[in-house]
This record gives structure tokens, C-alpha cells and sequence, in this order.
């Protein structure tokens, strides 16, 4: 925290831009998520659709460009094709004459072996090349899998503050959920002075039985210090190559390491306080979906001053059409993006992504439609989620009968039911509108809708 005898411009904004300026940032973003079981089969954990137009790496990604970090690596490796696609058409708009890129670094056969990227450390350390060229003075470790607002300069400026050599962003959870996290001790400095990476027995806040310290997967490093380490970690032969595994621990014991605890990083106002969110399984992948539903939801996305940027296609408005008794187009507590036509149905409490189309007679609640999916009519869906594409034929009925769906799709211990197009019996490879563009004839000739290739 800054003191009383600190130069007043500590932390304006020309110093924070001067540190961000200087910053380099490592997005890790190879990961399968595999607790997300089919819908991460065709694309990786970080280029998974979320809050009706975004994938999750945007959030990410817009803090970066936002707290003025605009030198970013984005390590791939996973099913990576749809992510560096959406790379490539939203995120090319730095300048690069000015010194600014997002450039993507997949994993590489290197010189002395064949291996893909072993662990979180060892992918950076096989960008350090990339990075040394950069000659950045500090280096920003992120994740691409989660959803948080966070300004990287406040984080920055207390680094430099307590002349750390590793800063490592954290955050309270529940002690139940901290079993798969890194969790820490920390002196009243705020020195962490203990760390295990996904304990069986975590260590409580003390005062606090039911709380952990855990990390959040955010790191800022000194560059000379991260690559002495990364170097050092790279000749051990018993390393895992991972950061909280091994790398944090012992920078824990040799080195001035310190925790930043998330509040005072975070981008907060009073409709979003301190918001952070793994949607690391389906059920959480859900329930942060759902909650943007909400009047005053939890994270805040119509912040100005904060955008979460984003490549979305050039579409028209969403559509509702049809006022009958038996037959209208209406949507209650939903999100609907661009492309969308709800012709004859109703939404409560869900989410369409761009291009759905849901036909007469057709009830959607409580779920999440990715992008181009087709309803047809007289169908019924109830806590689902549909992924990209989906082709579901007139009288679908999921989410009503939890045996009969498991039968079929997959449903967790909550009751959420995900649904993709290979469960459905379609060939993924057949292009929609050849299969899916009579549906609602009826409606298609009433709206003026023309099929999409």
C-alpha cells in the first residue's frame, strides 16, 4: 500500500503507464478444461463462448489492453484452431509501428526434443526468446480461462512498491474449493511466507476456518528474475516445470515474493464489487452465464470506462416476430445477440448467442444457446446448453426427463444438460443451412429470413 512519504505521483496515471509500458504479458491459454467435458472437444478452455458474444479469453485479453499492457504472448496448444482464429480477427488491431501486438506462440518441435508444452512454466520458458526480444522490464504471467476485470498497473505499482522479485495475485475462497488451487500464508507485510499448489489439506485464513488464500493464477516477475528461474527450472530433472508446483514454492523460500490481494487490483463499481470466476466445470460455466440475466448481475459489462473487446460477426438486430395468442415472439430476463430471430417462441431467463434462430411455439428457459444454433418448432428446452451449431428437429424435448436425457447427452449432478451436435447424431462436418433451412418455413417466409451459409 502507498505510505504518506511516497512521492505524490506514485500511482497517477502517467506512472502506471510508464510501468504497463514496460510490461510484457504472458497469456497461457493451451489448456483443454477437460471439465467441460464436449464442449471443450473442438476448441480449447479459452476460446469457449461466454455472456452472449465474447469467448472467455476476451477478459483477459481486455485487461491487458485496457491497464495499457499491449506487448501480449498468447501461448497455444490445445485444440488451438478456433482460438487463433478468433485471435486473428478480433485482436489485430494494435499498432504495431507504436510497438503494440497480441501475438500467438503455439506450442513448437524444439531443436533438442518433440515435446509440447509440459507445464505453465515451461511454456513461457519456451518463449523466452520472444520475450528477451521484447526486453520488457517486468513480465505478466496470465491465465486465459477466467473471468475478471482486473487493472494489471495497480498490481504493478505495489510490485515495484515492496521491491519484489515475484508478485502473485490472490483472492479468498471457500476452503472446500480451494483443493484445486494454490493456496498461501502471508505475514502482515503482506510476504507470503508459505505455498502448496492444490492441497489436500488446504491452510485456512486465520480467523477464518472456512476461508483459503488462494492464488489466482496471475504473477508479475521481474523479466531478469523470471528467466534466471525459468533457466533454473528448465536444468532440474525432477521439475514438473509448473509454476505453483515448482517454481512459485521456491521463489516462496529464496526470494522476496509477495501476494496482492485481488481487491485492490480489481475494476469494481457498486453494481460489480469483487467478481472472479473459473468456469472451469459446466455447472460453473452455467451459473456465470445465468447471472448476467439478472437485473443487477455480479459482473458488469456495460462499464464504458472498462470494455471487454471482442471479434463478433457483422449482424443484423435480433429479431421477435409474431404477437398472436398462441403464437408469440417474446423474451423475459434473456440476453439476445445480433442475428437472432425469435419467430413464435418465448425466453425466460436465457441466453442466445449470435445467429440462433428459435421457431413457433417454441419454449427456451434457463439456458444458454451458443451461436447458429436452430430450434425448431413445438420444441422444449429447460437448464441446457447448446453448443455452436446444434440442429434440434421440431418437438425436441431436453431438460424434462433427466433419465432419458443422460441416455443421450450429458447432464451433471445439478441438472444442466449439454447438448452438441454429435450427440444429436450430426455430422459435424455438414454445413447447417443444408439440413437445418426448413425448419419453420412458414415462419422463414413471414420474417423475411434468409438461410445462412
Amino acid at each position: 500500500m502507498a505510505t504518506d512519504k511516497e512521492p505524490k505521483n506514485f500511482r497517477d496515471q502517467r506512472f502506471v503507464s510508464l510501468l504497463t509500458r514496460n510490461t510484457f504479458a504472458m497469456v497461457l491459454a493451451g489448456g483443454r478444461g477437460s471439465r467441460l467435458h464436449e464442449l471443450t472437444e473442438w476448441r480449447a478452455k479459452p476460446a469457449v463462448p461466454f455472456g452472449g458474444k465474447f469467448r472467455i479469453i476476451d477478459f483477459t485479453l481486455s485487461n491487458c489492453v485496457n491497464s495499457g499492457v499491449r506487448r501480449v504472448g498468447v501461448a497455444t496448444q490445445y485444440k488451438a484452431q478456433s482460438l487463433i482464429r478468433h485471435l486473428q480477427l478480433g485482436w489485430s488491431f494494435l499498432d504495431g509501428r507504436l510497438g503494440e501486438f497480441i501475438e500467438i506462440m503455439p506450442a513448437q518441435q524444439q531443436v533438442d526434443g518433440s515435446h509440447w508444452y509440459r507445464g505453465t512454466a515451461d511454456a513461457v520458458f519456451q518463449n523466452l526468446r520472444e520475450i528477451r526480444h521484447a526486453n520488457p522490464e517486468y513480465v505478466l504471467v496470465l491465465s486465459g480461462d477466467q473471468i475478471y476485470r482486473m487493472d494489471y498497473g495497480r498490481i504493478l505499482a505495489a510490485h515495484v512498491e515492496r521491491q519484489a522479485d515475484l508478485t502473485v495475485a490472490c483472492i479468498e475462497v471457500p476452503l472446500a474449493d480451494a483443493c484445486s488451487l494454490g493456496v498461501m500464508s502471508v505475514n502482515e507485510d503482506g510476504r507470503i511466507t508459505q505455498f502448496q499448489e492444490k492441497p489436500t489439506h488446504p491452510q485456512p485464513v486465520p480467523g477464518k476456518p472456512d476461508t483459503a488464500l488462494a492464488s489466482m493464477g496471475i504473477y508479475v516477475f521481474n523479466a531478469r528474475f523470471l528467466f534466471d528461474q525459468l533457466l533454473r527450472d528448465a536444468d532440474d530433472p525432477i521439475s514438473s516445470h509448473d509454476f505453483g508446483k515448482d517454481v512459485i514454492p521456491r521463489c516462496v523460500e529464496q526470494h522476496r515474493t509477495y501476494a496482492q490481494d485481488f481487491a485492490d487490483s480489481c475494476v469494481s463499481d457498486v453494481q460489480s464489487p469483487v467478481y472472479w470466476r473459473d468456469v472451469g466445470t459446466l455447472d460453473a460455466y452455467w451459473e456465470a452465464n445465468m447471472d448476467l440475466m439478472h437485473v443487477t448481475p455480479q459482473l458488469n459489462l456495460y462499464d464504458t470506462n472498462w470494455p471487454i473487446w471482442t471479434w463478433q460477426p457483422q449482424s443484423p438486430p435480433a429479431k421477435f416476430v409474431f404477437d398472436d395468442d398462441t403464437r408469440r415472439g417474446a423474451a423475459f430476463d434473456s440476453l439476445v445477440a445480433g442475428g437472432c430471430i425469435v419467430s413464435g417462441a418465448t425466453l425466460k431467463r436465457s441466453m442466445l448467442f449470435s445467429g440462433v434462430h428459435v421457431h413457433s411455439y417454441s419454449l427456451i428457459e434457463d439456458s444458454v444457446v451458443l451461436p447458429n444454433v436452430q430450434i425448431g418448432r413445438n420444441c422444449i428446452l429447460k437448464k441446457c446448453i447448446l453448443d455452436k451449431n446444434c440442429i434440434l428437429p421440431e418437438g425436441t424435448h431436453i431438460g424434462l426427463n433427466p433419465v432419458e436425457d443422460r441416455q443421450r447427452f450429458h447432464v451433471t449432478a445439478s441438472g444442466i444438460t449439454l447438448v452438441t451436435r454429435v450427440m444429436l447424431g450430426q455430422d459435424v462436418n455438414v454445413v447447417r443451412w443444408q439440413t437445418g433451412r426448413n425448419l419453420d418455413k412458414q415462419s422463414e417466409v413471414s420474417t423475411g429470413l434468409i438461410a445462412q451459409h
